[in-house]
């Protein structure tokens, strides 16, 4: 009884999200408009022996990240895992940083999401208001995530699967028509290694699409976001991450190799970015190769959904970062309200309403509204940052106080290498996004492309000074474990 009261009381979460959903989830957030768009963009700065090589050593880094973060969310499940890890294994100044910083980051991309949506629509109805459709999309998110926790896990479920059997399709496709059989002319490995292919523009060309790969991967942490709702966080968290990490390397590697046997690295069609225009996408390119009518309008079709899961995915992880904050005593306590089907309704609308004002600012005020964007850039990265450092804290907290390693229910690989790596190319992502402006001195450019360094710092160094928190020390940290029983 008095734990129904409890629950009913509205101050916790529920765990109904299956191992299918946690997947799914994952594997969802990570492809999109990183695999349907920007994988040509890859191929034509470095080749397509740069650009697989990029990827794989990307999802390697990845997949430390994935084990590092499985680790400590199989052995304390909690909603907002980024936070929680910080501030209890290694500084709270350090959780209030990645916490606010994590937040930021969703928040802003469910508005650049639902502004690309309205793009996106303009491919089947130019006449119509862009701002009708971002309000519908926004409408419709908030809707699915204010339902329950398993209608936004079935919701994202059949969204990836829509993206999953696209690449499928695509990969079948694709080798039909490099071998002859569709598109009348086999290509083989003519355009892998054309001119200077595979490998175009060298070092310094393959650690820019280090950067570019880095976006793409972005998402994946989700799945300790997740944890803190799964079911059995012990059993499908392990399971997720490893599905998830082979997925997506074989979909990026597999699908990248067919777009490089069908294009050559200098066609022009593969430097177009914009979700908006696909017409440049080089899976809409390859299906007209293969001699498929109505390719374009197909992929339109199919990033719409693309866009819409991630603007999903963002303020589900957004308004489970603000409750979690809340429940630290990071943000106001009000943000830590649920219903009784367990949805943190107020951060849920908080959410919102920074959502719905950052997409105002994109109509009024363009170059506010670009700022906000720039703002949120790097924050994924320096969340992924934080997820090495709070992993390797707390495997040498758990050993420094006399646990077994046959405690934890799964174990990261490789440790310590697994984070440090982690962290160090995660520096190496952070500083390359505009290495020219860091050697020219432009400071302007470097003001707008890493202006989420100075933010995190300074929401770090504002909790640092107020509450004079100093690095927990080895032996003080608490590995004391929440009741993970479902509620």
């Amino acid at each position: 009884m008095a734990q129904l009261q409890k629950q009913a009381s509205g101050n916790h979460v529920q765990r109904a999200l299956k191992t299918r959903h946690i997947s799914m989830i994952s594997l969802g957030g990570s492809i999109g408009t990183g695999l349907f768009v920007a994988s040509g963009l890859a191929i034509s700065q470095a080749g397509p022996g740069g650009a697989l090589l990029a990827y794989v050593g990307m999802g390697i880094m990845v997949y430390f990240l994935m084990t590092s973060l499985g680790e400590m969310a199989t052995y304390m499940p909690v909603s907002g895992s980024f936070a929680t890890y910080a501030s209890k294994y290694v500084d709270p100044a350090f959780g209030f940083a990645m916490g606010w910083n994590y937040w930021f980051n969703w928040a802003i991309t469910v508005a650049v999401d639902i502004s690309t949506i309205a793009l996106i629509m303009k491919f089947w109805l130019p006449n119509v208001p862009g701002w009708i459709w971002s309000l519908i999309a926004l409408a419709l998110v908030v809707l699915i995530n204010a339902l329950t926790v398993k209608a936004f896990g079935e919701t994202e479920y059949w969204l990836a699967l829509i993206k999953v059997v696209t690449v499928f399709v695509f990969l079948a496709i694709g080798t039909l028509t490099i071998f002859g059989i569709m598109g009348g002319h086999a290509t083989y490995l003519e355009n892998f290694v054309y001119r200077k292919a595979p490998f175009v523009g060298g070092i310094p060309a393959i650690l820019s699409v280090f950067v570019v790969a880095g976006f793409s991967f972005q998402g994946t942490e989700l799945i300790g976001i997740t944890a803190g709702e799964s079911e059995t966080p012990e059993s499908s968290v392990p399971k997720a991450i490893n599905q998830v990490f082979w997925r997506i390397l074989l979909f990026y590697i597999l699908a990248i190799f067919v777009i490089a046997c069908l294009l050559p690295y200098t066609s022009p069609d593969l430097l177009g970015t914009s979700a908006s225009d696909v017409s440049i996408s080089p899976f809409t390119l390859v299906f007209r190769r293969a001699g498929l009518a109505g390719a374009a309008g197909v992929m339109n079709a199919i990033i719409l959904t693309s866009v819409l899961s991630s603007a999903n995915s963002g303020m589900y992880a957004s308004s489970r970062m603000l409750f979690s904050l809340a429940k630290q005593g990071y943000a106001a306590k009000i943000f830590g309200r649920t219903t009784k089907r367990g949805i943190p309704y107020v951060a849920l609308i908080g959410t919102t309403v920074v959502g719905l004002l950052t997409f105002i600012t994109s109509i009024m005020g363009t170059k506010i509204y670009a700022w906000l964007v720039a703002a949120s850039g790097l924050t994924g990265f320096i969340a992924w940052m934080g997820i090495a450092v709070s992993h390797w804290r707390f495997r040498r907290a758990f050993v420094k106080q006399n646990h077994d390693l046959s405690e934890l229910k799964y174990r990261a690989k490789w440790f310590p290498f697994g984070p440090l790596f982690a962290f160090v190319l995660s520096i190496v992502v952070i500083l390359g996004q505009d290495i020219n402006s860091l050697i020219n001195l432009n400071w302007q450019a470097i003001g707008i492309t890493y202006m989420s360094v100075p933010l995190f710092i300074v929401l770090f160094a504002y909790y640092k000074i107020k509450y004079k928190t100093k690095l927990i020390p080895l032996e003080e940290i608490d590995l004391s474990r929440p009741n993970i029983t479902k509620k």
